[in-house]
């Protein structure tokens, strides 16, 4: 049975969708199609159904997805331990963060990086979910969430100040919000429902209780244009809403939580020479903008397990 045609199932059954499947294999969305409807033929059983909210596994797919699993981490674990003991200081980096993150934070010094170090390329990967470190989707990453696999070595890599900001559209229309009074008559820009128990959106919804939610997303760079079109009131991260010209910041009695930035790398890899030298030498910021070196492992602050 051709392993390619088991890693697109894998990826499809795991993701539900043939798009997100494709963009994790580096393979094309028909590619995929063709891999998965060659399997099923192959296996004369029926493996994935397409629902309202994606492909889901039949019987006879969920009775495999085990094994296939199974299959993938012994795969993964033997491309591990042999690009564990690469030593040369070339070659790909595969850093993965969320959209708005990878953006206004890393993109500026992954170009740095990329001058000082010719011989290797970064590769940059958004998406609204992390990539994988255990299967090798990344080797890098940076969450908003510490890193609960005991496999992933982690750092705190920055605190990452929060504000309230609106366009002068809004304010000339709205006026400024009185957040002693719940912030009554104006609107406001939320993440989306699968977000909501983030601590700025928690803290948001505590400090305007009497507003009315114009809009929800998912994405911080959606929600910043909106803010700046005159949609409503957001909570922005304070280097993306600092750094959108036109944007206003508001003052507010109670300060705006912070979130933390963690940076992971699989156990594995670690100690490959070009991702080793990007944890070691790459200032990690105490809050973003603000330099910070990163220590040596065995150092204070350096990397621990998940």
């Amino acid at each position: 049975m051709d392993w390619d045609a088991l890693r697109v199932f894998l990826a499809v059954a795991k993701s539900g969708s043939l798009t997100r499947a494709a963009q994790t294999l580096g393979l094309s969305q028909p590619t995929v199609g063709r891999r998965l409807a060659s399997l099923e033929a192959d296996t004369g059983a029926r493996l994935l159904e397409r629902t309202p909210r994606g492909y889901v596994a039949t019987e006879a797919g969920a009775a495999i997805l085990a094994n296939i699993e199974r299959m993938e981490g012994e795969a993964l674990a033997v491309e591990r331990a042999i690009t564990g003991r690469d030593a040369g200081l070339s070659g790909a980096i595969r850093v993965t963060a969320i959209e708005w993150f990878a953006a206004r934070v890393l993109a500026p010094i992954v170009a740095e990086f990329s001058l000082e170090h010719p011989a290797v390329t970064v590769e940059l990967l958004t998406d609204v979910r992390l990539f994988s470190l255990t299967r090798r989707e990344a080797d890098i990453a940076v969450s908003f969430a510490p890193f609960d696999q005991r496999e992933i070595f982690q750092r705190k890599a920055a605190d990452v100040p929060h504000g309230l900001f609106a366009s002068p559209v809004y304010l000339d229309r709205r006026g400024a919000p009185d957040c002693r009074t719940g912030m009554a008559g104006h609107a406001l820009i939320q993440m989306d429902d699968a977000h909501w128990g983030q601590a700025d959106a928690a803290w948001l919804a505590r400090l305007a209780p009497d507003a009315r939610i114009a809009l929800r997303s998912n994405s911080r760079e959606a929600q910043a244009q909106a803010c700046l079109a005159g949609a409503g009131i957001a909570i922005l991260p304070q280097c993306l809403g600092r750094k959108t010209p036109g944007l206003v910041e508001i003052p507010t009695v109670e300060p705006a939580p912070m979130r933390t930035a963690w940076i992971g790398v699989h156990r594995d890899v670690r100690r490959i020479p070009r991702i080793r030298l990007d944890r070691v030498h790459r200032p990690a910021p105490a809050r973003v903008g603000v330099p910070q070196r990163i220590p040596r492992r065995g150092r204070r602050g350096a990397f621990r397990r998940a």
